[in-house]
Formats: C-alpha cells, structure tokens, sequence
C-alpha cells in the first residue's frame, strides 16, 4: 500500500503584494532581465545545455506568476516523437512547476510559483527529461514574475497538479505526450455560512484516454479536450480556508474530502486514472509537477469552453493530439458517426431549460442542425441521430455539427435546434433554446476563426413541435 505523507498546512497573508523588481541572478549562465516586471529579452533553454536563471525581487510575502510566450523549434504535438518540449522551473532550487511546451509556434503561457516570502529570490529553468527527441531548444520570450494582488485568495488555495505515471509500471512521463494539463481556472460561490465563499478550480487537458468516447464528445461536449473540476475548498470572510472543507473529484468521478499534503496552503493532488481524475496520494518519486495560473474565470451564463475561447491555441493541441493517436476518419465523412477532421465542424454554444415533465419516460434531449445553401433538404446533425448524444442537461451548453470539408459561413442556409428523447419513450416535458452565443470554424491550423453566430430569443421545443429555426444568415 502507498504510504500518506501529511503536514500542517502554514497560514499564509492574503494582503496585496507590490510588483516585482527583475534582475540577472549571477549565480548561473543567465541573459540580462530587465528590471521590470515582464523581460523584453528571450531565455533560451537547451537540451545539455546549462539552467538558465534570473531573480526576482518580492517587495511583500504572497503567490507568485511567471508568464512568457514559449516555443520550441522542431516540436509539434501532431507528431509522434516530437510532441513536446519539457522545462522545469524552480523556485530558490525548489522544484514548483514543469511546462510542456507542444509546439514550435510562440504561445502565451501563464504557470503559478507558489508562496514566496518577502525579498529576492532565484527562478532556474531547466531543459527536463520526458522531452520529445526531436526537441532540443525551448524559447521563453517576455519572461516575467508578477503578484497580482486582486487574485492572492484564489492562487493561494489553487492546488499542485502531479502528473500521470500509471504507477508502478506505467510511463511517468506520459503528460509530456498524452493527456496533458493545458489551461486552468476557477469559479466561486456563497457557502452555507454568512460571509464564506467556495473556490472551486478546474483545468483542461489536452484530451482523456478513457472515458467518454471521441465521437460523444464532439456531440455532447463540443471539444476533444478533457474538463474536469479538481478541487474545492471553503474560505471564511478573513480570506483563511476553513478547515476539514476541501474536496476533490477522485476516480469514478467521486467527490471526496482531501486528506492529503498541503505545500503551503497547496493541497497536493495527483492525476491517477485514464479520464483525468485526482487522488491525493501520490505515487513515489513522481517526476512531473503542474502548478497552472488559475486566475481565468467564466462568466456564469457561457460554457466552461469558455476558457478554451479565450486561449485559442488549446483548440490546435485538442486536434494536433486526435491526430497523432488516429481517431480521426480520412477523409472525413459527416454521414458517419467517426469524427472527422476538426476543421470540418462547426463549433457552437447554445443555452438551454427543460420544463416539467408531463408523462413517463425519458427526459429529452437537444441537439442543432444545419442546412446548407447547396442542399437544404440534408440536414446535419450534432447528434449524428444518436440518442444518447443529443443534450440533456440545462444551461450553456456546446456541441459541434459535422459538416462536408470546405464549408464556410457563407454556405449555411439555416441552423436549428432539435428535440430528441434520449432514451426509450418522451417525458413530453418542453426542452427551450434562449440564445446562441458563439459559432465559429477552425482555420488551416486549427485555430477558431471568428464567431459568426449570434441569436437570442425563445425557441419551445415540444413533441408536437420538435425543431425550430434558431439562426438565418
């Protein structure tokens, strides 16, 4: 059995902290850094090549960012043997966070440091094993530390992401190439007490290997990638988590109070199943460590791929990763239920209500459709006219329709929202479309083109009166 490591979790200051001063640690080979918060000048990291290092000054005690735009020639997470780049990041010669860099494209990035305390201190970058072979240089321009004081609550309670090793024989390395932790998040609400609030933190991987099926998730999801909420924890009106309150999404998707270790108030959690669930033991000597930038938000009416719109470049890394394991269909074929290429389909957000229901059987389910201009009589389907994949649950919601290779905006003649039943006889209860948020392509490189879709208004949808045209160019 796994032994369970525990210690005290530390109070820490929730107090704002002033920006930080930059310079050169001499320590160890480094390029000059500006004595501003962001470096106008790139740190270059090499396979075999010496850590790179600079400092940084903290003028109070609080959680630190790093951010830079990051890349690494020769690498693309399309291609087998050479999907990434990994650097690992130190803090004072603490190992904090790694970064898996997938492409050789720069890419704003965002990664948390942790607590530090009040004065100087050494950030040292490091080329890390579980690096692709084809990989052999990482790029981090604009390197910078900050300490935004507005988000110190949020960050300081935001958990320590230890990578998958499918321990003891699995590959402890295997975030580098598959599964990996892209972005990151949180959301809050009132507690049952007067004056305390929930944090909640999720993240998005670049995809699952096990779970919902790749078809399904296109279907129901609207994406490839895997989000899950990891973690949550209960704060009191000074700021100070309350204790015995935290909970984490363990296997079988579970909800479960952590009992685990805390660095600083960082509670130490480990992806352990095929599907991106946590545990809070963690498996010996595991390599890969992620501490992401949970500072992202949502806004309550919009999906969580919400936070995938904001940083387009996880869209390319969700398709780039379907390539490379073959689930995708070629050529693509939207009269099959296989999903095809990712640039083929339509990306939207909807939000839906379900009324009551007025018989037995089972609740119904929305899914859209989309008429093109060359043929209106053909009606695309998100669902592909499987039951189980139109969707049932209210709110925002998103999906994808699949459609022939080359369709633009300009070719569609109508998009609608359909009532489905999602198993065996019809509640009868009204299933109501209020808006269309979003609806875009993805480009040549896998990148969201600009939404084109926009509609609010009350489209009921009944057993009488199934469809309804939502959108019209």
């Amino acid at each position: 059995m796994r032994s369970r490591a525990r210690h005290t979790a530390l109070a820490l200051s929730a107090a704002a902290v002033a920006p930080l001063a930059l310079a050169a640690a001499p320590a160890e080979a480094s390029p000059a850094v500006s004595p501003a918060v962001s470096s106008a000048r790139a740190i270059n990291v090499h396979r075999g090549g010496p850590a790179r290092s600079f400092s940084f000054t903290a003028g109070r005690a609080g959680e630190a960012l790093i951010g830079f735009t990051a890349s690494a020639p020769g690498v693309s997470w399309a291609r087998k043997g050479a999907e990434s780049a990994v650097v690992s990041i130190a803090v004072d010669g603490r190992h904090v966070t790694d970064l898996v860099v997938p492409s050789s494209d720069p890419t704003p990035r965002s990664l948390a440091l942790g607590h530090v305390a009040r004065g100087r201190h050494k950030v040292t970058l490091r080329f890390a094993k579980g690096s692709a072979p084809a990989a052999s240089r990482v790029r981090l321009a604009r390197t910078g530390v900050r300490m935004p004081a507005a988000d110190q609550r949020v960050l300081r309670y935001a958990p320590v992401v230890v990578g998958r090793t499918g321990w003891p024989l699995g590959d402890p390395y295997q975030n580098a190439t598959t599964d990996t932790p892209l972005i990151a998040w949180h959301e809050t609400r009132p507690a049952a007490t007067p004056g305390h609030e929930i944090i909640e933190y999720s993240v998005v991987w670049s995809n699952e290997d096990g779970g919902t099926d790749t078809p399904a998730l296109m279907a129901r999801w609207g994406r490839t990638t895997d989000i899950e909420w990891i973690y949550r924890v209960e704060v009191d009106a000074k700021g100070n988590r309350v204790e015995g309150t935290g909970e984490y999404q363990a296997p079988a998707h579970a909800t479960l109070k952590f009992t685990g270790k805390y660095e600083a108030d960082h509670p130490v959690l480990q992806t352990c199943t095929s599907n991106n669930n946590m545990c809070d033991v963690v498996t010996p000597d595991s390599p890969l460590r992620f501490m992401p930038d949970v500072t992202a938000t949502r806004p309550a009416d919009r999906t969580r791929e919400y936070v995938m719109d904001q940083q387009p470049w996880t869209y390319r890394v969700m398709a780039q990763e379907m390539l490379r394991e073959g689930k995708i269909e070629n050529p693509s074929d939207p009269a099959t239920t296989a999903v095809g290429d990712q640039r083929t389909y339509l990306y939207v957000e909807f939000a839906k209500t379900t009324g009551a229901a007025t018989g037995t059987g089972s609740v119904p389910g929305v899914a859209l459709g989309v008429r093109l201009k060359s043929d209106p009589s053909r009606l695309y389907r998100s669902d592909h006219d499987q039951p189980t994949w139109s969707i049932d649950r209210d709110g925002p919601v998103a999906t994808t329709v699949e459609l022939p290779a080359g369709t633009k905006a300009s070719d569609i003649a109508s998009v609608e929202a359909l009532r489905r039943p999602t198993g065996i006889g019809d509640d009868g209860a009204p299933a109501t479309v209020t808006s269309v948020n979003r609806g875009f392509f993805l480009d040549a490189s896998y990148l969201p083109q600009p939404s084109f879709l926009a509609w609010k208004g009350s489209a009921a949808l009944t057993p009488q009166a199934p469809s309804a045209v939502l959108w019209r160019p």
